[in-house]
């Protein structure tokens, strides 16, 4: 069996491009050249499997009224249970749960993540080996962000999140990871750029052969 890592994640994980122009396909999702996926299995080789689970809008437990099954707490059994044995799991989430409809500072987002740890713990799905989980920080939404549907105060809320996060996981023994630094477009300001993913997976192909 292949050393398995199943990335669950949003838009960013899905791979969604906010401007076409910086996609090689000009569609509206990067391609498999492109999506930190797909590149971190290339820079890992052939003896892992990299597993995509995103979903844009996810989030980690906040039930979304307008739109269904976009909370990660209600599907992570069956994904995890359809994907074992699981080596590692990578969790970057966050960045949706910043929409003022949800009403969630950076602690409660934080609060959010570490229930879903602890669901992803309790799930058979890892072999005989102890639950093995990164959770990566999103680079915060940056300034210049504006959308009605996400509503406002996203930018403040999201710049806290990391350093939440970062305690959830030392307190929760699973492993951790600041994506800041990595491209974010000019277009809305939260979703990575084809540069941005190739940072991304350059990042977690350094620190995931060490977690296994």
């Amino acid at each position: 069996m292949k050393t398995h890592i199943l990335c669950l994640g949003d838009s960013n994980t899905h791979g969604y491009c906010a401007d076409p122009n910086d996609c090689a396909d000009h569609g509206i999702r990067f391609n498999e050249e492109e999506r930190w996926t797909c590149r971190l299995q290339t820079a890992l080789g052939s003896q892992y499997l990299v597993t995509e689970e995103g979903l844009s809008g996810r989030t980690t437990v906040f039930e979304d009224p307008i739109h269904e099954s976009m909370d990660a707490l209600s599907v992570i059994y069956a994904l995890l249970k359809s994907h074992e044995v699981i080596d590692l799991l990578i969790i970057m989430l966050g960045t949706n749960d910043v929409k003022e409809r949800f009403g969630a500072n950076a602690a409660c987002i934080a609060a959010g993540m570490e229930r879903l740890i602890l669901k992803a713990k309790s799930v058979d799905c890892w072999g005989t080996k102890q639950p093995n989980i990164l959770i990566v920080a999103p680079p915060r939404i940056k300034e210049g962000f504006h959308d009605e549907v996400m509503g406002d105060g996203c930018v403040e809320k999201s710049r806290g999140v990391a350093a939440q996060f970062q305690m959830i996981a030392a307190r929760n023994h699973v492993h951790f990871l600041d994506a800041e630094g990595c491209e974010f477009n000019k277009v809305d300001f939260m979703h990575l750029t084809r540069k941005g993913h190739a940072q991304l997976a350059e990042k977690l192909a350094e620190v995931v052969p060490t977690l296994l």
